[in-house]
């Protein structure tokens, strides 16, 4: 029974005999069920990218945004239930202006990724229910003079890393930046393998039209989170579909050889 949950995930603060929290992993599904996010810590900034699915072709571009600025050096990309990830950006917004109102400064990433794991994990222990939504935070820290990246998850943890992902295509996502060692790349070029990671994670999951939102904090925007240009993002996005159609090519080339 402790198994499958039965009988004990009626609340987030009942453990089964196994030692598990049936809610909490329930929330973990939900946002692994969701569209895909990403971040990568490069050279010069770090870049943030959505997979944000449309559920509807009359949508209008730009809705429903996925990726957003919490203080003028602080974004954060959400991955799981919108609704939730709402609830995550204005408790966040509500943070960062009470750090400066109190302290007369911008809050540093790892103090936001903190109070939001807080959150979190406040709604594992019975309080509610948990919330189903991950949270990627990017910004610049301005005592230590560089830029952070922090993903928080439904659990209640936070760890800074130099690249992550959410949502379904993760594990794929991480194999992609250790592979291609994006780290070591600078932002305008790590816009264009977002896109085509995405874009190809999209594709072998056969979903719903989507949209690619971009944002980043870097040395060209004077340390501010900002979403990329559109010039940019769409440049980037048909790069990546020529590449994916090149390697596409190559490939049926060398079945035909064989």
């Amino acid at each position: 029974m402790s198994s499958t949950g039965a009988g004990y995930d009626s609340s987030a603060g009942q453990y089964s005999p196994d030692g598990r929290v049936f809610q909490v992993e329930y929330a973990q599904k939900a946002v692994d069920n969701s569209g895909s996010v990403m971040a990568v810590r490069c050279s010069d900034g770090i870049v943030m990218g959505v997979e944000k699915l449309l559920i509807s072709k009359m949508l209008v571009e730009g809705t429903g945004r996925r990726l957003h600025s919490i203080d003028t050096h602080v974004g954060i990309g959400t991955a799981g239930l919108q609704a939730d990830g709402r609830g995550m950006i204005a408790r966040a917004r509500s943070e960062a202006r009470s750090y400066r109102s109190n302290y007369g400064m911008p809050i540093p990433p790892s103090v936001l990724s903190q109070r939001l794991a807080g959150v979190m994990h406040q709604h594992t222990t019975g309080y509610g229910r948990p919330i189903g939504c991950s949270a990627i935070i990017i910004g610049r820290d301005e005592d230590k003079k560089d830029t952070e990246l922090y993903m928080v998850e439904p659990s209640g943890i936070a760890f800074r890393y130099f690249g992550c992902a959410a949502g379904k295509g993760r594990q794929a996502a991480k194999t992609e930046i250790e592979k291609d060692k994006l780290f070591d790349r600078t932002c305008a070029e790590v816009c264009n393998d977002i896109a085509k990671i995405l874009a190809k994670l999209h594709d072998e999951a056969n979903n719903k039209p989507y949209e690619l939102e971009l944002s980043w904090v870097c040395e060209a925007t004077g340390w501010k989170h900002e979403l990329v240009p559109k010039a940019v993002r769409d440049a980037a996005v048909q790069w990546a579909k020529d590449k994916l159609e090149e390697e596409e090519m190559e490939d049926d080339d060398d079945d035909d050889d064989e």
